[in-house]
């Protein structure tokens, strides 16, 4: 029901469609809806002439009724969001970030970006899930959304949610949120029970009650399910450390921990990204998406939802080798494509490394028949143009040698800009939230 209300968007959705849509009764869908209305989550858009009889009522999203902190945690820079209900970014910071300065200095970077965040764009006055016009981020107004700097590489209820993650003491999250079916109980205390029953008391962030938690996005390998860090490519200190449940202990809300690939990846799929329902829509909603900053790794999406593997190991798309005498990597092997291509960027040489980019997305796309190719991270951003043309050019060649009839795999630049990441690291804490399954 949320994610109907969403995806409708300003126009609204009248309670008709929603039975249509959900199979509920009308009279089960009058009663959600006036429970989420009563909590602040939705609000009446006006009304929409009907073919017969009075005109229908038609209801919207309160993007202002919850929010979530999205932290991409670089090996030389940090940056955060915070988005409301629909995505959209209240506000943002970006600083610099040694990755292995050590457990404590990394967490007080982000307990401190989260605490400015949720002061700057939530204020200390904000209500539970404030309802339309309440606090700077109600819907329809406050938004302040910083700008992007692409190319600047360096630089109560009955508590039925679980746990965003499968840990942690929170109350809300993805093994819970099933679309309701006819006949079943809709769940108490939709709204509130949201954010608050998942704050424990005296929360650095208890000034701010519509937040739902922290998502934290950061290079591999790692643990997704158990939000714990494995050897990280260049910073074996990390493998082994406990970093969601670190900084629950830290900062009071829940936390989810994945993979930078893995949380872009998730937030292209929310926003329509190889489904067809948004501009870079294609076939069955099956996509690669290949970030390359300070290294380079792959998110994959099938049907929609993120892969990450038996063992959430999946992704691991750099450290392919495709020269096996080839120059050492950081992760001990030799000759992987992310070791060839930052080394092409490094000596200023881009179609170089677009070449390599673009041998690894064509056996990428042989391996899994995928439908689209979207590029991203700081690299990418700073010679968009470069690395899609050169990479296109490989899977074309590969398509002309084949002998395909549908043509090469299309390439293009992820939407999002640099802080693609971030916002879909706020995604993995929102996504469930809206029956959107993430994926195993």
């Amino acid at each position: 029901m949320l994610d109907l209300l969403r995806t409708a968007g300003a126009e609204g959705i009248s309670r008709l469609e929603l039975a249509e849509r959900t199979g509920l009764t009308p009279q089960a869908v009058s009663k959600i809806t006036a429970r989420l209305r009563g909590e602040g989550l939705a609000t009446e858009a006006g009304r929409r002439a009907s073919t017969g009889g009075k005109p229908r009522t038609v209801l919207r999203l309160v993007p202002g009724a919850g929010h979530a902190l999205g932290v991409h945690l670089d090996r030389d820079e940090l940056r955060a969001v915070l988005v409301d209900l629909d995505g959209t970014v209240v506000a943002e910071r970006r600083a610099p970030l040694d990755l292995g300065a050590g457990a404590e200095t990394v967490l007080e970077e982000v307990a401190r970006a989260a605490e400015e965040l949720a002061a700057e764009g939530l204020g200390a006055g904000a209500g539970p899930l404030a309802s339309e016009g309440a606090g700077p981020c109600a819907a329809g107004g406050g938004r302040a959304e910083a700008a992007d700097t692409p190319g600047t590489p360096g630089g109560g209820g009955s508590g039925t949610f679980g746990t965003p993650g499968g840990g942690g003491s929170g109350t809300f999250g993805p093994e819970r949120l099933e679309p309701p079916v006819p006949g079943e109980r809709v769940p108490e205390g939709l709204g509130t029970s949201l954010a608050e029953n998942a704050r424990p008391p005296g929360s650095a962030l208890a000034a701010a009650p519509t937040l739902l938690g922290l998502g934290v996005a950061l290079p591999g390998p790692l643990d997704h399910v158990r939000g714990v860090l494995h050897r990280v490519t260049g910073f074996p200190e990390w493998d082994g450390y406990p970093l969601r449940d670190a900084l629950e202990r830290r900062l009071g809300v829940p936390v989810v921990v994945d993979k930078d690939t893995n949380a872009a990846a998730l937030g292209l799929a929310v926003g329509g990204a190889g489904g067809g329902a948004g501009e870079d829509g294609a076939g069955d909603g099956s996509f690669a998406y290949l970030h390359l900053g300070t290294g380079l790794g792959a998110g994959l999406v099938f049907g929609g939802a993120v892969h990450r593997g038996a063992r959430t190991g999946a992704g691991e798309f750099g450290h392919q080798v495709v020269q096996l005498d080839g120059p050492p990597c950081t992760c001990g092997a030799r000759g992987c494509v992310e070791a060839l291509c930052l080394a092409a960027v490094a000596r200023g040489d881009l179609a170089e490394a677009a070449r390599v980019l673009g041998t690894g997305a064509a056996n990428l796309a042989g391996l899994l028949d995928i439908d689209l190719v979207l590029l991203g991270g700081r690299t990418v951003a700073a010679a968009p143009q470069a690395f899609v043309q050169g990479v296109a050019a490989v899977l074309d060649a590969r398509a002309r040698r084949e002998g395909g009839h549908d043509g090469a795999v299309p390439v293009r630049l992820a939407p999002g800009g640099t802080r693609g990441v971030a916002k879909g690291a706020a995604q993995l804490l929102l996504a469930p939230l809206f029956g959107r399954r993430e994926g195993g």
